[in-house]
């Protein structure tokens, strides 16, 4: 049964961090390509990072680019995302998702896999 399970998210202020995990179980990490995606009421889901099986390579959405780190562990199959300098718009439900093809990262239908989410609450 594949399953992935974020954590760490909350209430933080403008300006502080928060560092997301998302732990992946019931497939093979290692040959995925793991992304973080966010949704913001009434917006939709919305690309944040990608990062590819081996993690020689990331992405990232333009409006998170230098505050925004994505990192994997493939021996504990966890993918991360350090968030700094948080602002209010950046308040979202954040999603991990599997992507096994690889090939593109940006859009949900690149994605095999969802977990559930975890709120990410940023106050001015």
């Amino acid at each position: 049964q594949v399953q992935l399970v974020e954590s760490g998210g909350g209430l933080v202020q403008t300006g502080g961090s928060l560092r997301l995990s998302c732990v992946a179980s019931g497939f093979t990490f290692t040959t995925y390509t793991m992304g973080w995606f966010r949704q913001a009421p009434g917006k939709e889901r919305e690309f944040v990072s990608a990062i590819y099986y081996d993690g020689s390579t990331s992405w990232y959405a333009g409006s998170v680019k230098g505050r925004f780190t994505i990192s994997r562990d493939n021996a504990e199959d966890t993918v991360y995302l350090q968030m700094n300098s948080l602002k209010p718009e950046d308040t979202a439900v954040y999603y991990c998702a599997a992507n096994r093809a690889g090939r593109g990262v940006a859009s949900t239908q690149d994605y095999n896999y969802w977990g559930q989410g975890t709120q990410v609450t940023v106050s001015s």
